[in-house]
């Protein structure tokens, strides 16, 4: 059997969703010859990654070719969409607190606003397996509560000596945790089929099409210090932009060895195809200030607080009905699910022999003098 028709078999005829983690859980169950099984992944999440035997990059080629079939990779997608269920779990105690700690990430009700905080203070908020689920679930809760019409991302207060006790937005992915191995390759496709794209879509219901119909409301976001890599990724799907005096962007994937999301798909529309390619390729530095961050942030502030308050007052004066619908137009333009689709079957096949790549270990050792971090 070949990839779509064993995805036919393990969806029950596309009648069922699975996310891609479990989706390769049952494959290599089923089909032991084509994936590895949990065992060997258990044995192979233990080694720096240098020392890995490369197993995940079969879990890469079979979701790459799930998501190259249009009705297949469609299915997918929208499973990716659905609310996790540990955020309809705790969705009864957000709307009665208006507050939920959920570790890697924090949602918080103020005012007519859910106010997600992404949290990893010790790394300068950078995202990693720890950071994954929580962000995720925050953002489902945010889009669920029925007590607020907006959303608003920034990131927490963290307590790196350089930058101790202000906020920034983040520093991209966990290099140190990377270079350890401690991040697996399904990290990447969890992370963008998941919580960006449900900045980017909203929440899918399970009896229709992500594109027809769904659970939206804008997202704004506040840049502190630097939105870095996937960080910076996390920005270019957001609905309105505050960034701080001094603030700025980057994506430096290209220098660490890996592809930075769904960048490369939605850079371009925003400074142009020949801009994206020197951030991407060339490490090119976005002030938020400049010319060309100004393409990306709406607004330039000395007082973020008041500048959030301000913005959730005139954001929700349309109200939330327009607000979806609004979104959901530019989208069909801008980047049809299909789209998104092809993209990361792309994604999915060379991210994983991105990761594995020996390249990654040396870019990291070189740029991030990774071998003598600490965990």
């Amino acid at each position: 059997m070949n990839a779509v028709q064993i995805y036919e078999h393990l969806t029950a005829g596309r009648t069922r969703f699975l996310r891609p983690d479990e989706l390769c859980r049952r494959a290599a169950s089923a089909f032991p010859e084509m994936l590895p099984g949990e065992a060997a992944l258990a044995e192979e999440a233990q080694r720096p990654l240098q020392d890995k035997k490369r197993l995940e990059i079969a879990q890469g080629e079979f979701l790459a070719a799930v998501l190259a079939d249009p009705v297949a990779g469609a299915h997918l997608c929208h499973a990716m969409l659905l609310p996790l269920p540990a955020a309809r779990e705790r969705l009864a105690e957000y709307e009665t607190r208006g507050e939920l700690d959920l570790g890697g990430a924090q949602v918080q009700r103020q005012g007519k606003a859910s106010v997600v905080t992404m949290r990893n203070p010790r790394f300068l908020n950078a995202e990693d397996e720890s950071t994954l689920e929580p962000l995720e679930a925050a953002i489902d809760v945010a889009l669920l509560d029925s007590k607020s019409e907006v959303c608003v991302i920034r990131g927490g207060e963290v307590s790196h000596p350089r930058y101790a006790g202000k906020r920034l937005f983040g520093a991209g992915i966990n290099l140190t945790h990377l270079y350890q191995g401690k991040i697996r390759y399904l990290w990447y496709i969890l992370r963008d089929l998941g919580l960006v794209n449900k900045l980017y879509r909203g929440l899918a219901k399970p009896d229709v099409s992500p594109e027809v119909d769904g659970i939206e409301k804008l997202w704004i976001g506040a840049i502190e210090g630097f939105a870095i890599g996937g960080h910076c990724q996390i920005v270019l799907t957001l609905d309105y932009v505050l960034a701080a005096d001094g603030a700025y962007m980057t994506l430096p994937a290209r220098k660490e060895g890996i592809i930075p999301g769904a960048a490369n798909l939605r850079l371009a529309r925003f400074v142009g195809a020949r801009m994206a390619r020197q951030a991407v390729l060339a490490e090119r530095r976005i002030d938020c200030a400049g010319p060309e961050g100004r393409m990306i942030c709406d607004e330039i502030v000395s007082d973020m607080g008041a500048a959030l308050s301000r913005t959730v007052e005139r954001l929700t004066g349309s109200g939330v009905v327009s607000a979806a619908g609004n979104r959901r137009a530019f989208r069909i333009a801008e980047e049809p699910l299909d789209s998104f689709r092809r993209y990361m079957s792309v994604y999915a096949r060379e991210q994983a022999h991105c990761h594995f790549s020996p390249a990654l270990i040396a870019n990291l050792e070189k740029n991030w003098n990774a071998a003598t971090r600490r965990a």
